[in-house]
Order: structure tokens, then sequence, then C-alpha cells
């Protein structure tokens, strides 16, 4: 009897060691994978190289039975010394007087593009464009739609000072959408500023 209860007291003493030595071991396990973590490198986002980015856009005017006034201001970021892409807003005001009744609308839209220099002052242009033009019908009555423009074509650069050129592109609309404004490969001629850094 006298062993029993020794027995038993030693095995609750070993129990209590053997729990704290068990805890203890947790602490210092978490511990450690607390430092573990804590020392991994963090992994910085790559930030934007502002000397590869270009800024630039272009102007509309057509005064007459048929007004235009548009901006299409434009960005892009220079992938490789020869290839960039970017992207354009464009707005437009139009009043045409050339029927009995005068219409009067904004367009507007979006685009992105790709440019590759072949020589310094050539490029090659690819630009997907949606505009939303408000389009009337024979009856009077309007509807928008968003009218989808695939331009290939090309241009010309011309450095101004250190950080402006002068820019004029020549590009022709390969979707031909029934409702574009253009009619079928006639060619979008268009002049600019751009400004890089």
């Amino acid at each position: 009897m006298k062993f029993t209860g020794i027995f038993i007291i030693a095995l609750f003493v070993s129990v209590l060691s053997f729990a704290q030595v068990t805890d203890t071991a947790t602490v210092e396990e978490t511990v450690v994978e607390e430092t573990m973590v804590q020392e991994e490198p963090v992994v910085q986002k790559p930030k934007i190289d502002k000397s590869k980015l270009y800024y630039g856009g272009y102007l509309n005017l057509s005064i007459g039975s048929y007004t235009v006034i548009g901006a299409t201001p434009m960005v892009g970021y220079k992938l490789t010394p020869k290839f960039s892409m970017g992207g354009q807003l464009s707005y437009e005001y139009v009043k045409d007087k050339r029927y009995s009744t005068d219409y009067e609308t904004s367009n507007y839209g979006l685009s992105v593009f790709s440019r590759l220099r072949v020589v310094p002052q050539l490029y090659l242009h690819a630009e997907f464009s949606e505009m939303n033009y408000k389009l009337y019908s024979f009856n009077g009555s309007s509807s928008r739609e968003w009218v989808p423009f695939l331009w290939l074509g090309g241009g010309y650069s011309q450095p101004i000072t250190k950080n402006t050129w002068f820019t004029a592109q020549v590009l022709f609309d390969v979707i031909n959408d029934e409702n574009s404004p253009y009619k079928d490969w006639e060619p979008y001629f268009s002049v600019g500023i751009g400004v890089g850094f």
C-alpha cells in the first residue's frame, strides 16, 4: 500500500514535469517559428521606372457645317527601348448642321495601343479602341452605341526639345464596324505632341 502511494505520487510528479517540459518546448517552438517568420525577407513590389513613361495627346478641330472639337490624352510605357504600350482616353464634341435639324452630341471612348520603333523617327502602331457614339436614325430618334476599332498603321516622330517631340501618324481601321463614322479603309490622320522623361 505504501509502495502504491509512492508510485502514484512519483507518477503524478513525472506527469507534471513532462507537462512543463512539453509546455516549455511548445513555447520555445512558437518563439522559434515566430522568429523564423519575422526573419523572412519582405518582397517589395516592383516600382514603375518613371524614365520609361511618356505622355502626349492629340487635338481634333474641324469647324463648319460638321464641327468636331476633341482631345485624346495618352500615356505610354517603354517595355524595351523599341517597344512600348499605353492607353488613351478620347472625348469629342460634335455639331452637325448638314440636315434640316441640327444634331449636337458628345462622344467618348478609350483605347490601348502598342508601338514598335523601327528607326528612331519611325514606328509601327496597333491600337484597339472603343468609342461611344450617339447615333441618329432618319426619323430623328437616337441611341448610344459602343463602336469597336482596330487601328493599324504607323507614325513619324521628330524631337523638338530633349524631352518633347512632334508626332504624325496614319492609321486604318480593319474592323470597319457598321456604325463606324469612317468609310472602309479610310485613312485616319492625326498629329500631336509627346513628352517623355
